[in-house]
């Protein structure tokens, strides 16, 4: 069993104005995002199947050109490859899950 406290991992900003801890089991990435009212996610896609979880403030997320303003308890299932950008519209908490592992977010600080 793996457990992990995550108030003792490095936050580190990945993009401007997104603060994330990273935990990575065998073959998922758990992203924790503090993000920054305002915070623009530029529209990309990736290989990973990603779920998004809102815990806490408000997130304008759009996928494959359907717009969608997330509130904590919001889960968004966003497939492989498709395009997709957001926005945080409050100060934001959310969980992103990614299969398989986001090899970038192992050691990069950075995109």
């Amino acid at each position: 069993m793996k457990h992990v406290d995550t108030t003792n991992l490095e936050s580190r900003e990945i993009m401007k104005g997104f603060h994330g801890r990273m935990i990575h089991s065998d073959n998922m990435t758990f992203a924790h995002w503090e993000i920054n009212a305002g915070a623009s996610l530029p529209e990309h896609s990736h290989m990973h199947e990603q779920v998004v979880n809102v815990i806490s403030g408000e997130f304008e997320l759009t996928v494959d050109g359907v717009t969608k303003r997330l509130k904590p308890k919001d889960v968004v299932c966003i497939p492989s490859n498709a395009i997709h950008q957001g926005k945080a519209i409050t100060d934001c908490f959310i969980i992103d899950v990614f299969f398989p592992i986001r090899e970038d977010y192992r050691d990069k600080a950075k995109y």
